[in-house]
């Protein structure tokens, strides 16, 4: 499927939810340190409810080690200095999908990492700053997923 990374999250609900979402949506999550919180914070069991035992979870020491593992991937990082919509790109199966901090977005390393062409924006009414990180991430996976028509999926009824 997809490999949802997030780079150096801060908020513990935030990944919470997006493990549940990931175990929801047969996504893999991809967590580069440092982490803003402690794995084993309650308001992350909380949010994760009891989810975190289905998603597929790696930890990456930092963004250079998370680029070696990805390797021979596209990356498509979702930014506001984005050029182009996430529902104009054609997702394919094995792309990584990849968010900045809550509180600082993608450093100017992961920036320059990542081509011009494969930054993708959410659009959103002007003057505003972003989304929450769980709604984004539900956002661009989903619509990931939809392009495969949902493929995996085990609550689809076909006629």
């Amino acid at each position: 499927m997809f490999e949802i990374a997030l780079f150096e999250p801060r908020m513990a609900p935030n990944t919470g939810n997006i493990m549940r979402l990931v175990a929801n949506n047969g996504c893999r999550l991809h967590l580069i340190e440092p982490l803003g919180f402690d794995l084993e914070e309650k308001k992350l069991r909380r949010a994760g409810l009891d989810y975190r035992d289905l998603a597929n979870v790696t930890r990456h020491a930092d963004f250079t080690t998370f680029l070696t593992a990805m390797q021979g991937r596209r990356l498509w990082a979702l930014t506001t200095r984005g050029n182009r919509a996430y529902s104009e790109v054609a997702f394919e199966p094995g792309d990584v999908l990849l968010f900045g901090s809550e509180t600082a977005g993608l450093s100017s390393e992961a920036h320059a990492a990542i081509p011009e062409a494969n930054k993708l924006l959410i659009p959103m009414q002007p003057n505003n700053r972003s989304l929450n990180l769980s709604n984004a991430v539900a956002l661009v996976s989903f619509e990931a997923w939809r392009q495969q028509g949902f493929a995996g999926a085990g609550n689809l009824h076909t006629p």
